[in-house]
């Protein structure tokens, strides 16, 4: 584990954070455009084109269940060569996959690739932060997504619409590969299990697949990943509904510019004055920029809305899995890691569903509104289960109970 006299910048932090952008280049590639490939490839119902779409989250949540318990057993570094492997494969296989059964099958098998390899990723690399800088390092290591988050669907509709699905997939094979090549270059710190933890190796007890200490901010993610789907996956159909296209544009490009900037400086905020000083203000700016989307009488005001949001949800992911990592025991970071990454995911796949069924009856508007409100209650869950300890990253953790140590 890394200490507090070492560096951040190193050349396996650096790889690091190389290799996640081309991981995430790969999911928002397709996530943008996969509903709409198999409705014009397979003549596929909404609905299916949505399963489409969302069958990867699936297969990334039944990956990240097994992948934070066995991942000390498996090796990190093989586990992360080896989901990388399929990964590369599975994207490929986008192109002769000539039915909706078996581009579902595909998508399913593509994201538990890439749920098995972004754990071990994320993971691995709090090994290489300072323990002492976890918030800043987290930070740093999250604007390769950020960066992702811009390119990857610009891209994706730049291919689709000068080009063809076949040139898409090709791109997202050779993303795929490039983070492939770059793994096997990758050293990530290791940790050998216990010999109590390979006495209970296939003991499957809820608390080996999910950490109870980084289920309470998990909690929290959840419904900010529900939330955040509802922007994922209805703005460009209420933008088009409301004449806001242009508007829906720059909110996207603002976005991605405001989480760049707040990831330069939120973690170290975290580190110096605790967990407090950044998850309450990013709540209620994600908040607030629910609330302008669902005002949004014009397109200035619903690029502005991606300010409030930007930094609202785009600094509050990482700032909440510094403390999903700092709440866990050393030998369970792998487990918490997962534990975070499989509420917030369930969250973005169970929103859209949740939210279809929510529209008919309050309308965008309406929708936005309903969400400000819940994002804005949730600063009242954040209190209750981790607020009330204003824990700083760092804080000596008891190791059997997975909280802040006396």
């Amino acid at each position: 584990m890394a200490g507090s006299g070492q560096k951040l910048w190193t050349k396996g932090f650096v790889l690091a954070i190389i290799t996640n952008l081309f991981l995430s280049m790969v999911f928002y590639l397709l996530m943008t455009s996969m509903a709409l490939y198999a409705v014009e490839e397979f003549a596929a119902s909404d609905s299916a084109g949505g399963f489409a779409s969302g069958s990867f989250v699936i297969g990334a949540l039944l990956a990240r269940v097994f992948a934070g318990k066995f991942l000390d057993f498996v090796g990190r570094r093989r586990l992360l060569i080896v989901s990388l492997a399929v990964f590369v494969v599975a994207a490929l296989l986008y192109i002769p996959a000539d039915s909706l059964a078996l581009l579902l099958t595909v998508r399913i098998i593509h994201g538990a690739a890439f749920g098995a390899a972004s754990t071990s990723l994320s993971a691995s690399v709090m090994g290489l932060i300072p323990i002492n800088r976890r918030g800043e390092g987290t930070g740093y290591f999250g604007i390769s997504t950020t960066l992702a988050t811009a390119v990857g669907p610009f891209l994706a509709v730049m291919l689709v619409d000068s080009v063809s699905y076949r040139a898409l997939f090709l791109v997202t094979t050779a993303c795929a590969a490039v983070a492939l090549v770059l793994s096997l270059v990758l050293r990530l710190p290791e940790r050998t299990p216990t010999p109590e933890e390979q006495k209970n190796k296939w003991r499957m007890h809820l608390t080996d697949i999910i950490d109870p200490g980084a289920l309470s901010i998990a909690s929290v993610m959840f419904i900010a990943g529900a939330a955040y789907a509802g922007v994922l996956s209805f703005l460009n159909s209420y933008a088009q509904s409301e004449g806001l296209v242009l508007g829906a544009s720059l909110f996207f490009v603002v976005y991605a510019a405001v989480v760049l900037v707040s990831r330069l400086f939120v973690g170290r905020i975290q580190d110096r004055h605790g967990d407090n000083a950044v998850i309450y203000p990013t709540l209620v700016s994600f908040a607030a920029g629910l609330a302008l989307l669902a005002y949004a009488p014009n397109n200035a005001v619903l690029a502005v809305a991606g300010i409030f949001l930007g930094f609202g949800f785009g600094a509050l992911m990482p700032c909440a899995q510094a403390i999903a990592v700092s709440m866990a025991p050393a030998h369970r970071i792998g487990l918490a890691t997962s534990t975070f990454f499989i509420l917030m995911d369930a969250g973005i796949g169970v929103g859209p569903l949740l939210l279809g069924m929510l529209l008919p009856v309050t309308g965008y508007h309406g929708m936005y509104w309903v969400l400000a409100a819940v994002v804005l209650a949730s600063t009242v869950l954040y209190h209750f289960v981790h607020g009330r300890k204003n824990v700083r990253p760092g804080t000596p953790v008891d190791p059997k109970l997975g909280v802040p140590a006396a």
